[in-house]
This record gives C-alpha cells, structure tokens and sequence, in this order.
C-alpha cells in the first residue's frame, strides 16, 4: 500500500487524532508532490500562466508560491 493510499484510509478513521494527523500528512505530501511537478514543468519551459491553469489558481498566486524555489 503505498503512502498516500495509507494516508487516505486513516483520514477517515473514527478517532479524530488519527484523521486530523492524516489530513495534515496528506497536507504535507500534496504541498511536496506539487512543488516537484511545478519545477517540472517550469523546466519543460512552462509559463507561469500555463502552470496556474493546471492547478486552478491566478498566475500570481502559483508565482508567488514557487517563483522563489
């Protein structure tokens, strides 16, 4: 089972202090996979318009989040 399918199916335990921890893993792990595929793109050539329409935000707000990496 890989770590996100994990991650997935304790977020939905009964105990709140198991969900809530694998919601703020989940956090975390989205936050990571995102940054990989925006410096993937970014290296493909990219713009930062192109990027924001894939994940659904304003260009300024992808920018702002990675322009810095």
């Amino acid at each position: 089972m890989s770590e996100a399918t994990d991650l997935a199916e304790r977020a939905g335990d009964r105990d709140p202090r198991v969900g809530l921890r694998a919601v703020a893993a989940l956090r975390r792990l989205l936050e990571q996979l995102e940054a990989v595929q925006v410096r993937s793109a970014r290296a493909k050539g990219w713009s930062w318009q192109e990027i924001a329409a894939e994940l659904g935000i304003s260009r300024q707000a992808v920018h702002k989040k990675h322009g810095r990496r």
